[in-house]
């Protein structure tokens, strides 16, 4: 099984491609799970992110801290001005998980996590859950890792290192022309485990 990444610093456009690859790949009859994750603006400001599976299903990924409210007493995680609700999170993505490759024909399905990021990787069920699909998935994956600022995040190293994932840097030059080559290189992955 390969894993397909996309690798760019933050806000050039990763989210948009994983969507547009897997409106391609559903339109192709590829069965497509996950979860990917969108900036929630109000008022033109950005104010925070919500975590979005690819049925539609939507839960708070973090708020900036006037619009977050308190923590009722929980363990705060922050990134910036962003206050992360790793309850909602872990909520809505983390069963995702559980069901990947149990599905009939899972090997024509394409499992999405956007993003292994700073954010998500507060979640110790999560870092589980993304090793062990990359160790034992059925199905292939299509998944996006930032470049860090600072320190390296050391899942995002992991994965970006192993030899069983094709990773694609994307630019604000190029995400445009990548979409056909990440939709081919995810079909190739498709053939390979049917």
């Amino acid at each position: 099984v390969f894993y397909n990444v996309l690798f760019s610093p933050t806000g050039v456009g990763k989210t948009t491609l994983v969507q547009k690859a897997c409106e391609a790949l559903v339109s192709s009859g590829v069965g497509v799970e996950g979860f990917y994750t969108e900036e929630v603006r109000e008022g033109g400001r950005r104010v925070g992110f919500d975590v979005v599976t690819v049925t539609g299903e939507r839960g708070h990924l973090s708020r900036i801290r006037d619009v977050a409210g308190s923590s009722h007493g929980r363990r705060e995680y922050t990134v910036g001005q962003y206050v992360v609700d790793l309850p909602s999170f872990e909520n809505l993505a983390l069963p995702l998980f559980r069901n990947v490759g149990s599905a009939d024909g899972g090997g024509r399905k394409v499992f999405v996590i956007d993003e292994i990021g700073k954010m998500e990787l507060f979640s110790q069920s999560f870092i589980r859950s993304v090793r062990q699909t990359l160790d034992s998935s059925s199905c292939t994956i299509l998944g996006t890792i930032p470049i860090p600022k600072g320190k390296p995040l050391g899942l995002v190293e992991e994965v970006r290192g192993r030899r069983d994932v094709k990773v694609f840097m994307v630019s604000k030059e190029n995400r445009n022309i990548l979409l056909q080559d990440i939709i081919a290189a995810l079909q190739n992955c498709l053939k390979q485990t049917t």
